[in-house]
């Protein structure tokens, strides 16, 4: 049933797997003041869907802003057992991008990568962001490998599980993130820390549609297992500007099999975006950028015809999974959707147990503890599975 891949030092697990929790970096009034007010309903929309599946880890600035946060959740009747609040100062809240990757090393020890962030390849001169890693791993109090001499957003790349990674050029290979690397050296650097060996390059573009990214992967394409690419319809993607070279690319892309992924369409808002304020965003938005979570699905939504389509078309692809809508039109004006405001840890010595893992479906058991390489009792069949951990360095079955 289970087979064993050739993977580097270190593997990052998809997001599909069993998470211990999701990290959040709450809006804050110290970088938009009052407007923060206008953010915040989406990060309490958030955490009341997670908490019933995972832990919610939130960074809040100081202890006036976990005063305020606990106020919010209180207010909102979010119970507390699966919240924790960390203090950390942040410029922003864009988790994905600055915040922690979680990988195992090959003693499927849970570990953190800290990556370079330079603020978009110097867009914005945020500082405090980039120590976010540094400061989960201090709480957590897990392994961490520091590579800065490399810049990676969270955002930029998205993999499969099963060895393949996709991103942009434009957000990864550019002179403004990592000039004095070779697209090879880069690729050097994901196969040794993301466990990845087959690249899916798309060129990108430079500042599309206001887009400080330069054009994040996880706007536009997602995987779904190693066989689906999550993706929009030829007339979206040219008009999110995914070039027609960049399109083809795409859907002719091969898995680390060798084999074509299908691809499953979703759409663009009907209508441009706009925000609770009134204010129109200047585009329609894309749906791609949901999370995928324990229990449930976040997925972007924008008070548009569209939403019902794209909830429906997500939840198809995800049966054991209750797709939850999140209001996204007013973190829409800044540039990002769900995906870039969660950032997943998955489950490890310091998550939760094994036996509360068994609570969930057995199948996202199956599939996370087949990762790991962990063979555990199953209390309630009385049956002994073997996870064998996917690794060429190591096979073996740790003992819980």
């Amino acid at each position: 049933m289970f087979t064993s891949v050739v993977i580097s030092q270190y593997t990052m697990p998809f997001e599909e797997l069993v998470h211990e929790g999701t990290w959040l970096q709450w809006p804050h009034d110290y970088t938009y003041g009052s407007g923060a007010n206008d953010f915040e309903p989406t990060w309490v929309e958030m955490t009341s869907a997670l908490v019933e599946g995972e832990k919610v880890h939130i960074i809040a600035y100081d202890n006036d802003h976990e005063s305020h946060i606990l106020m919010l959740l209180d207010a909102a009747g979010i119970s507390m057992d699966n919240v924790d609040i960390y203090l950390a100062q942040t410029d922003d809240f864009w988790v994905r991008d600055n915040g922690p990757i979680f990988v195992y090393d090959s003693e499927a020890t849970l570990t953190i990568l800290d990556w370079g962030f330079n603020g978009w390849g110097g867009n914005t001169p945020y500082s405090l962001c980039d120590v976010i890693p540094d400061s989960v791993a201090e709480f957590l109090q897990v392994p961490i490998v520091d590579l800065n001499e490399m810049v990676l957003e969270g955002g930029a790349f998205e993999i499969d599980g099963h060895g393949t990674l996709m991103a942009t050029r434009t957000s990864i290979t550019g002179a403004d993130r990592n000039p004095d690397l070779t697209e090879l050296e880069i690729e050097g650097y994901l196969e040794q820390y993301i466990g990845v060996t087959n690249f899916i390059w798309l060129d990108g573009l430079f500042g599309g549609l206001d887009d400080v990214t330069d054009q994040h992967i996880d706007g536009f394409a997602k995987f779904h297992g190693n066989n689906t690419i999550v993706t929009m319809s030829e007339n979206d993607l040219d008009y999110w500007l995914v070039s027609q070279s960049d399109r083809n690319i795409l859907f002719n892309a091969l898995n680390s099999s060798g084999d074509p992924y299908d691809h499953v369409f979703l759409p663009l808002t009907q209508y441009n975006v706009t925000t609770t304020w009134g204010q129109s965003v200047g585009f329609r938005a894309s749906y791609v950028n949901y999370y995928v979570a324990n229990g449930v699905i976040l997925v972007p939504n924008y008070n548009d015809p569209m939403d019902g389509v794209a909830n429906e078309l997500i939840q198809n692809l995800y049966p054991d999974r209750e797709v939850v809508g999140i209001d996204c039109r007013n973190i829409l004006l800044n540039g990002g959707m769900v995906h870039c405001i969660t950032q997943q840890q998955p489950i490890g010595d310091t998550g939760i147990g094994i036996e509360e893992v068994i609570q969930l479906q057995e199948d996202e058991l199956i599939r996370v503890l087949d990762f790991l390489g962990r063979e555990v009792e199953h209390p309630q069949k009385g049956t002994l599975y073997l996870w064998q951990y996917k690794s060429g360095l190591v096979k073996k079955a740790l003992a819980h």
